[in-house]
C-alpha cells in the first residue's frame, strides 16, 4: 500500500479531529468523531475499490461503477466540511 499525499493529509486531519474531540468532549466525543471520520477516510484511501462496487446498497441497487477520483473528492468534502464550520 503506497502512502500518497491524500492518505497522509487525510489521516493527519482525522487524527486532529479525534484528538480535538477527546480534549474538548472526553472519551465519548472522541469515539463518536472517530466513527464519523471512518467513511471519509475509506473514500479517500480506497476510492478505486469503493467506486467499483455495484449491487444492492440498502433498498437501492447501484448499477454502474463510480470513478475512483470522484469517490476520493467526495471523501475530501465530507472530511473538510467540519473544518469549515469550526473556522466560521
Amino acid at each position: 500500500m503506497k502512502l500518497s499525499w491524500n492518505r497522509i493529509l487525510s489521516g493527519l486531519l482525522a487524527i486532529v479531529y479525534v484528538i480535538g474531540a477527546f480534549v474538548t468532549a472526553g472519551a465519548e466525543g472522541g469515539f463518536k468523531v472517530l466513527g464519523l471520520v471512518i467513511l471519509p477516510l475509506a473514500c479517500i484511501w480506497f476510492g478505486e475499490a469503493m467506486g467499483g462496487f455495484t449491487g444492492p446498497s440498502g433498498s437501492i441497487w447501484i448499477t454502474a461503477p463510480s470513478p475512483g477520483l470522484m469517490v476520493c473528492i467526495a471523501g475530501w468534502l465530507l472530511l473538510i466540511i467540519p473544518l469549515v464550520f469550526i473556522l466560521l
